[in-house]
């Protein structure tokens, strides 16, 4: 095994989960990049491609899921598709302001849209409310799952 490529994977392993509910930064991209320089380090020994291709699967549905979760959460609290419109891009412009900013601006962005389109403050709250709510969500559930395939990872490596 390569010591470099082991402390740089096992480096970026723990900056993927540390991150992984950090919007903007793939996180659980990071973790997987160093789960596969890991795996290369020994020839793909101990953890092989088809472990490789189920962790990117876990990788792929995690990243989906932190990209639309805040989305259906608008829907679900009953937005309009102009309200999950701004409930995205509330989120995106307020990635400017860091981890806060996103998580106000998910919720600031639905309920301004949903205002504007049906200036109703109640269903308007309850969008912002909604996207709020399933940002949250999709965070938790993107950090899990990246924490998964770490733990799997390193059951592959050393078992």
């Amino acid at each position: 095994m390569d010591v470099l490529a082991v402390v740089v994977g096992v480096l970026l392993m723990g900056l993927g989960v540390v991150t992984a509910a950090v919007p903007g930064i793939p996180g659980t991209a990071l973790a997987y990049a160093g789960i596969l320089l890991i795996a290369w380090s020994d020839g793909f020994a101990r953890i092989g491609v088809w472990t490789l291709v189920g962790l990117g699967a876990i990788a792929v549905i995690g990243s989906v899921i932190d990209n639309v979760a805040g989305l259906f959460g608008a829907r679900y609290a009953g937005a309009s598709g102009w309200g999950v419109l701004g409930a995205a891009v509330g989120g995106l412009l307020g990635l400017v302001f860091g981890l806060l900013g996103a998580v106000v601006g998910t919720a600031v962005g639905g309920i301004l849209v949903e205002y504007v389109r049906n200036p109703d403050f109640r269903r308007a709250a309850r969008a912002g409310a909604g996207s709020l709510l399933g940002f949250i969500v999709g965070a938790i559930a993107k950090s899990l799952l990246t924490i998964v395939m770490v733990v799997l990872a390193l059951y592959a490596l050393f078992s």
